[in-house]
């Protein structure tokens, strides 16, 4: 993730480098309306979702209320499709993209990340009773993911699993919940989903053993939240809310409502970003 990190940089330094050729009014433009527009995924538990009552909840969701509360300014949700996130932030339709957003290489190139907030994993979920075990088990398998997201790319960057699954290929879905009920229904053997995820909903069922998650790790990563690319006011001041967030307390409080064990990691790059 050093490599990451090292593109993160580069792409700030980049941006403030362009200060001169195009005025960066990404903050401006968001307290002059008063308010900072969201882009999510809505069906992404427990980052962000629909709860019983018909209420965007989640991790991000209250993360994101806080901060949008401390600038002074409303929240607007947008969800948004998850394999057209970019299309939607570079339209100006969203202010950010703030849900669960793994920092991968090509999406450094793309967007302006803030800093590193939490960590995740890309696991293997299957069901309990499918005799599927390891990696090696998963030959002439089906399996799916999500379209648009880092585990396509993570897919593609561990051939020893692509290349046995069946035809070659994952089964693509919009979200996380519908693949997850295509699993538990047995109309796919194997999901690759991102751990926060995949936990949270073995979690959630009534016996949270009729799943497994494999023991192999394909990759671990890190969330951040997106900007446009000319816009690092609104990044910067982003970053500054974490970070007072984490001295708080207030980052562990929302953190501990969602999960059991602490998978936040501003801690760990707070330094390197206050002012």
């Amino acid at each position: 993730m050093k490599k990451i990190l090292a593109i993160l940089i580069a792409a700030l330094m980049t941006a403030s480098c362009c200060f001169a050729l195009a005025e960066d009014t990404g903050l401006a433009d968001v307290l002059a309306k008063g308010k900072l527009v969201m882009g999510f995924d809505e069906a992404y538990p427990p980052m962000s979702f629909v709860d019983e009552s018909g209420e965007y909840t989640g991790f991000d969701i209250d993360l994101a209320r806080e901060v949008a509360s401390r600038l002074g300014v409303e929240l607007v949700f947008q969800p948004i499709s998850w394999d057209a996130k970019v299309m939607e932030l570079e339209a100006g339709n969203i202010d950010c993209i703030w849900s669960g957003m793994t920092m991968t290489e090509e999406l450094c190139e793309q967007v302006l990340f803030s800093m590193p907030y939490m960590a995740n994993e890309q696991i293997l979920l299957v069901r309990a009773d499918s005799g599927i075990a390891s990696v090696e088990d998963l030959a002439g398998k089906s399996l799916g993911t999500q379209a648009g997201s880092s585990s396509v790319t993570v897919l593609d960057a561990n051939p020893q699993v692509k290349d046995i699954i069946e035809g070659g290929e994952p089964n693509l879905y919009d979200d996380f919940v519908v693949a997850l009920m295509d699993l538990s229904l047995g109309n796919i053997d194997v999901l690759l989903i991102d751990s926060v995820v995949g936990n949270y909903y073995i979690a959630q069922q009534e016996d949270p053993s009729v799943f497994a998650v494999l023991p192999e790790v394909l990759e671990a990563e890190e969330y951040g939240i997106a900007f446009r690319k000319d816009e690092a006011s609104l990044a910067d001041v982003i970053n500054e809310q974490l970070i007072a967030l984490l001295d708080d307390g207030t980052l562990d409080e929302i953190r501990s409502a969602w999960f059991a064990n602490d998978v936040t990691i501003v801690s760990e790059y707070a330094d390197e970003y206050r002012k």
